[in-house]
């Protein structure tokens, strides 16, 4: 056992920060919620720097239990209750995501609110390639998946059920300004002068929008889980926290500014980096392969690749932040990361607001 996962109530109580699992109550509420019996094995699943994700078996039950980081959490973030209640409403219009098996509001449990959903046996891509996902049919397949599941989301009839209250599309793009503006100026601690630079930009240069959807936030190839047989075909799409109602296109700039490709400058945003190889769509491909579908003016994509790119930096500002402070300190790699690599993402953003 470390400091992130102790065995009972009373080991975490002597800790001088929370753990993120304590097996004794999540086995109660395991228990309570009859998803098998005995004692718990586990697993962490990624390295979220965001969310924390476990994979839990005992007798009778495989689950995977996602909850937030610790606290103290920044307002309107890491609201898991909200991710599990969409994925619920999700599933019956057919879009691949796991079957939500329990929810826990209570915070005495582990500290903050979780849920647990069914665990799938595929396989993300992130840094290597699956053997069966290889070879150059098989990359280009991989990419085209990626495209045709965000033109599948972007599709979806919201209705008037729980999707329908996700968000207001309405202003969209100005209150994402807004916000991450005014997030800017409660977590930094360092001048960068590029985040108003480049925040100037973006609202001066706001596009309209032209369709509204249902949008994922993070939708990206290592938020993609593929089945373990080729074809390339998704068996699950992930981590849906920031989903709301809004503009399509700010996924799609998202998706294709965080995704690698050979001659294009290189973030830490771009955490599946085999892209870069040969045999994947590039990212303009990508956008054309999507807007087959809706016949959309692609001519601003720029602007969305570089408010997808400032609010990352913004983001990443205050997980650095907490870092140097000492909250964070499971993210002692990825922090020292982001001592260069915020400036970094804002100069690419920059890049792009001069293509447009």
């Amino acid at each position: 056992m470390d400091g992130d996962v102790v065995a009972t109530a009373a080991d975490a109580a002597a800790l001088a920060l929370p753990p993120l699992l304590i097996l004794d109550r999540a086995g109660a509420f395991l228990d309570d919620a009859g998803l098998g019996s005995g004692p718990l094995r586990w697993a962490r699943i990624g390295g979220g720097q965001s969310n924390v994700t476990f994979r839990i078996q005992r007798d009778g039950a495989d689950v995977v239990l996602r909850r937030g980081p610790r606290p103290p959490l920044p307002p309107s973030t890491h609201d898991m209750v909200r991710e599990a209640r969409i994925q619920a409403a999700l599933a019956p219009l057919g879009v691949p995501v796991p079957r939500i098996l329990a929810v826990c509001e209570d915070q005495a449990v582990l500290g903050v609110p979780f849920y647990v959903m069914e665990y799938l046996d595929g396989d993300v891509v992130t840094d290597t390639i699956p053997a069966h996902l290889d070879g150059p049919e098989q990359r280009r397949g991989t990419s085209e998946a990626l495209a045709d599941m965000l033109v599948q989301l972007h599709s979806l009839e919201i209705g008037s059920g729980e999707l329908a209250g996700l968000g207001r599309p309405d202003g969209y793009l100005k209150r994402q300004l807004q916000r991450f503006a005014a997030l800017w100026e409660m977590g930094a601690t360092r001048e960068l002068p590029q985040v108003a630079a480049v925040a100037t930009w973006l609202e001066a240069n706001r596009p309209d929008t032209q369709r509204t959807a249902l949008i994922h936030g993070d939708y990206r190839l290592g938020n993609l889980m593929f089945r373990r047989t080729a074809p390339a075909r998704v068996l699950g799409v992930l981590d849906w926290e920031m989903a709301t109602l809004g503009d399509p296109l700010a996924d799609l700039g998202y998706l294709t500014a965080t995704y690698a490709q050979a001659g294009e400058p290189a973030t830490f945003m771009q955490l599946s980096g085999v892209t870069a190889l040969p045999g994947y769509l590039n990212r303009e491909q990508l956008a054309d392969r999507y807007n087959r579908h809706f016949g959309l003016d692609l001519s601003a994509l720029p602007w969305y690749q570089a408010l997808a790119l400032w609010k990352a930096a913004i983001f990443s500002e205050a997980i650095y932040t907490r870092w140097r402070h000492g909250e964070r300190d499971d993210d002692a790699g990825f922090g020292a990361v982001l001592e260069a690599g915020v400036p970094k993402l804002l100069e690419v953003a920059a890049g792009y607001a001069g293509r447009l």
